[in-house]
């Protein structure tokens, strides 16, 4: 925890250097059009600076300049050891520049100071430094293949990839992404998303600063549509990482098939269920209830949004929830003692507030928050909501929000609770309450989300994978299997 108080930080926020233009071949340039947009601070509405808007012409350059370096060998011929050093140099750079990381994404987010701190600027620099120490114990293999040959399968790197991020964890998802696909010797190209780029733009110089060749790293702020479009249909690209919607990931998919089938992997969306049995701590279920859905004002596509309640606990269950919530009031971001800030921008304020229309439109009872807060701030700040009387068929359970909206839908036997569960077409994450150790495991099993976590939410570190089922998505974040999604398996045949 930072021992800064509010003044503290409202004080470095007034003198922070913001550095808005493109990171190509080792420097900071405008964008080739001169065109700028402005980024907006979410928790006041004002524009926080200027930041290119590159278009296609400036993604050709960096594609240009990545695809010299990846042939040049300059990195991905690089011994694994060495890149494994300059990785843990950037790792030590973030740590030292952790306090200008989280006040950029503080600012820039509108997550809390306290989060962007201890979660994502140090969870960025330990992801880095993890998959650095990892790359040179990753081993080859050898088939076993009769006598008189020898059959080498060999571990090569995809080449340029372009990595698509978010704008909800703009600093650690940049680093889930950019850190094994360097560690395996790419070169990469990372367009961050429109409204919230200001973070990989710093790490990509401290990246320099800690020794990675000039065109091995590019960052390119620009609109979605055009610069991402211009992206994955390049022919000069040859695998794509994406995290955001289901919509865009799989136009992203279609994009790669009218072009050169480019390798993509993509995390998508979620609608995450967290079941609670009756013989389940209920104290401790409610705490995680309400992190669950209110952590980062809802905007995580992890967030147990649907929360199944064994009928027989459900009315005194929910009173702890309710307890719970109490400790997830909006609040400026910069101060330390905040657990909820903004969302993200007007248009996500909008799609909140019109989900939660639609949940009252659809009979569920809207039994707490559901209203705009701070306005006077100019910020989009939501109240936490949470809607009973949910059925799986209603849209509020079915969809998406991203935002801080909690569905409760009740369930009588472990049977039910895991047909409504399924019942989705995502398969992202989820958890299940129970001290009743066959029925935590025999749910967790029969679930099919990609993390699920047993009497706990939001389990899990760098030693295991992220990633989801169904329309949730393909490809690995985090861990070893990473390592996967940036390689091509190459079989050498010896015959002698």
């Amino acid at each position: 925890m930072s021992d800064l108080t509010l003044a503290d930080w409202q004080a470095r926020a007034e003198t922070i250097k913001i550095e808005g233009r493109a990171f190509i071949n080792g420097r900071y340039v405008d964008a080739l059009s001169g065109a700028t947009r402005p980024t907006i601070n979410p928790a006041t509405g004002q524009a926080l600076a200027d930041v290119a808007s590159c278009g296609a012409e400036d993604a050709d350059l960096a594609i240009s300049s990545a695809r010299k370096a990846f042939e040049s060998g300059v990195w991905s011929k690089m011994a694994p050891s060495d890149r494994k050093m300059v990785l843990v140099r950037w790792a030590e750079l973030i740590d030292k520049h952790a306090y200008e990381l989280a006040l950029l994404e503080c600012l820039d987010v509108g997550k809390p100071i306290s989060d962007t701190l201890n979660v994502d600027a140090f969870g960025a620099s330990r992801c880095i430094r993890w998959s650095g120490e990892a790359i040179d114990k990753v081993y080859e293999q050898i088939a076993p293949t009769p006598d008189g040959t020898l059959a080498l399968v060999s571990r090569l790197p995809l080449g340029v990839v372009a990595a698509i991020v978010p704008w909800n964890f703009p600093l650690s998802t940049t680093a889930w992404k950019v850190a094994p696909a360097l560690a395996t010797g790419n070169s990469v190209i990372v367009k961050p998303a429109s409204n919230t780029p200001l973070t990989a733009l710093r790490i990509a110089e401290l990246a320099s600063e800690a020794g990675l060749p000039d065109g091995v790293l590019h960052v390119l702020p620009g609109p979605g549509g055009k610069l991402g479009s211009h992206l994955a249909l390049h022919m000069d690209i040859d695998g794509q990482t994406f995290t955001g919607s289901t919509p865009v990931g799989k136009q992203l998919m279609e994009y790669s098939g009218q072009s050169n089938l480019k390798r993509t992997f993509l995390e998508l969306g979620g609608k995450s269920p967290n079941i609670i049995f009756a013989d389940a701590d209920l104290d401790a279920a409610a705490g995680m209830a309400a992190t669950a859905v209110f952590y980062n004002s809802g905007q995580t596509c992890t967030a147990g949004t649907r929360l199944l309640v064994e009928e027989t606990i459900h009315d005194e269950f929910m009173e702890k929830v309710m307890a719970a919530s109490e400790d997830w009031k909006p609040g400026n971001p910069l101060d330390p003692a905040t657990s909820m800030g903004p969302l993200v921008d007007e248009g996500q304020y909008r799609t909140t507030a019109d989900y939660v229309a639609i949940g009252n439109g659809e009979g569920a009872s809207c039994v707490y928050g559901g209203e705009r807060v701070m306005e006077e701030t100019g910020g989009y700040f939501h109240q936490p909501t949470i809607f009973t009387g949910v059925n799986n068929q209603m849209r509020v359970a079915q969809e998406e929000i991203f935002g801080p909206v909690m569905s409760v839908i009740p369930f009588s036997s472990k049977e039910e609770a895991v047909q409504i569960a399924n019942d989705s077409i995502f398969g992202l994450a989820g958890a299940v309450w129970s001290r009743d150790i066959s029925t935590a495991l025999s749910v967790a099993e029969e679930v099919r989300v990609g993390t699920m976590g047993v009497n706990n939410y939001f389990g899990g570190d760098m030693t295991v994978p992220f990633g989801g089922f169904k329309q949730s998505g393909n490809g690995r974040d985090k861990s070893i299997h990473a390592f996967d999604d940036y390689t091509e398996l190459k079989t050498t045949w010896i015959e002698y």
